[in-house]
């Protein structure tokens, strides 16, 4: 036995669904998807009558994904913008953040 504490769990990251979140079966990530993006389940659905046994849960997670980004409205809201070409003007070209970090055609690294 140690006497070093033990190891805390390593914290949760926002950006992953964890199994316990969004839809877990295919009934709910059907009505989810016909919920915020009835294309997104037609090609949901295509997906899985065209795909072989082992890209199944490939298809699921990529479901799942979609779900969690159209049911929050400000990722559907810049999603939308950007296809539209609608940007916000807070955006930096890579150009002048390139020189703002001093990483130019040189390759240097900030310091």
């Amino acid at each position: 036995m140690s006497a070093l504490p033990a190891p805390e769990p390593p914290p949760r990251n926002p950006y992953r669904l964890t199994a316990d979140q969004g839809p877990r079966t295919r009934a709910e990530i059907r009505a989810a998807l016909a919920a915020h993006s009835p294309a997104d389940l037609v090609l949901f659905d295509a997906r899985l009558d065209a795909a072989r046994v082992g890209e199944l849960p490939d298809i699921y997670a990529e479901a799942r994904h979609v779900v969690a980004l159209r049911s929050r409205p400000e990722v559907d809201a810049a999603i939308t913008a950007s296809l539209s070409g609608e940007t916000e003007g807070d955006l930096v070209p890579w150009h002048e953040y390139a020189a703002i970090l001093a990483v130019g055609e040189e390759g240097g690294r900030p310091r």
